[in-house]
């Protein structure tokens, strides 16, 4: 065969296979995803051939599950409506009950409100997902759920931090307290608060925002998780990963010291009282230690279940998704259980209105 049949059939190959590749494109997502070898994405890094930009990006979720995503979905959707009423309520109250207007209500209807935006992120997607064989979700939307995600998250780390803050006030410096948590005050702090997560969430998402994606498609996550999605940029994310990785050691480091610490000087304070005044102390920061802890616990347990033992993809996303929910749905919990004023806000609020209609409906029949 001479030289110039063999650049005919050479030529001929060539634009089969792009033919090829020009149909599957056209697929719909339900039919196929982009799928990029290990040479096919070294050639793309090494600039020898222009990357396939990527305009969507398929959830991978709880796909695999089968019949049992029912089950999970039932939960999870009850868990999420619990999440919403009950912080709702609390919110509400603070708002309508006249002994609730202390600065501690109003810090915990803030951090109310943050828990029901930072589940309200991930939770409905997530839930959508579920009831759908395939869950896609364009570029620009995958980053605006993350940034959100991630700034909701400092956020409501930095709500915390405030509120060990106004109890260090109340119990180590009653007599000031007054003085110093006026309302603008408070709104400063959470203006700082909200700063703070817009700050921190900056260095894991932005980063991102000017990659090229050349595939495969899938994030293997619940949501657009900034580890999972960085997976799929063709290039090196080393770089990415440290400054995500720093700034979310940032964020956790810095309130949980300046937590950890107002809670020394609280004990400090706590050891000069009389048994009397110590436990009505700590009966007014109980219900936020044990928000803490649960909080920064399950951190911590979803940064070493990542990063220790073989776990199924499934299973990772299952530890997400309970570490998401589990502080706001325990929120409205813990404190209505530990606060009386809460708990007595909540009774007279349901048990009066009922019998003040019961008391006009008689009204209206025996006049």
């Amino acid at each position: 065969m001479s030289a110039s049949n063999k650049s005919n059939v050479f030529t001929c190959l060539l634009s089969r296979m792009d033919l090829m590749t020009f149909e599957n494109v056209q697929r719909s997502p339900t039919d196929v995803h982009v799928s990029w070898s290990g040479g096919q994405r070294a050639m793309t890094q090494n600039g020898s051939r222009p990357p396939e930009v990527l305009s969507y990006f398929i959830i991978q979720g709880l796909s695999n599950l089968g019949e049992t995503r029912i089950i999970v979905f039932y939960i999870f959707l009850v868990a999420y409506i619990f999440i919403l009423v009950g912080n709702s309520m609390i919110i509400f109250m603070s708002f309508t009950n006249p002994k609730l207007s202390s600065p501690m209500y109003f810090f915990l209807h803030n951090l109310s409100l943050v828990d029901i935006l930072y589940t309200t992120v991930t939770i409905p997607n997530m839930l959508t997902g579920l009831m759908t064989k395939t869950h896609t979700i364009s570029v620009r939307g995958c980053f605006v759920q993350m940034y959100c995600f991630i700034q909701m998250a400092v956020t409501g780390r930095g709500i915390l931090t405030v509120m060990a803050y106004d109890r260090y006030m109340a119990i180590c410096n009653p007599l000031h307290y007054t003085a110093v948590m006026t309302r603008p005050f408070r709104c400063v702090l959470i203006a700082a608060a909200w700063v703070f997560g817009a700050i921190c969430s900056l260095p894991g998402t932005a980063p991102s925002w000017n990659k090229t994606y050349c595939g495969p498609n899938i994030v293997r996550h619940g949501w657009c998780d900034p580890s999972s999605v960085r997976r799929l940029v063709c290039g090196d994310t080393y770089s990415d990963n440290i400054l995500s990785l720093s700034s979310a050691l940032v964020a956790l480091l810095l309130t949980g010291v300046l937590i950890v610490t107002s809670y020394i000087l609280i004990g400090l304070s706590l050891s000069k009282m009389n048994t009397a005044e110590r436990l009505k102390a700590f009966g007014t920061c109980a219900a936020h230690l044990t928000v803490v802890s649960i909080s920064y616990g399950s951190a911590s347990f979803v940064y070493i279940s990542y990063r220790v033992g073989n776990f199924p993809a499934e299973v990772r996303i299952i530890v997400s998704v309970l570490y998401t929910v589990l502080t706001p749905f325990l929120n409205p919990v813990i404190y209505s259980l530990r606060n009386k004023e809460l708990r007595d806000a909540i009774k007279s609020t349901f048990c009066r209105r009922p019998a003040l209609a019961a008391k006009r409906l008689i009204n209206t029949v025996y006049p």
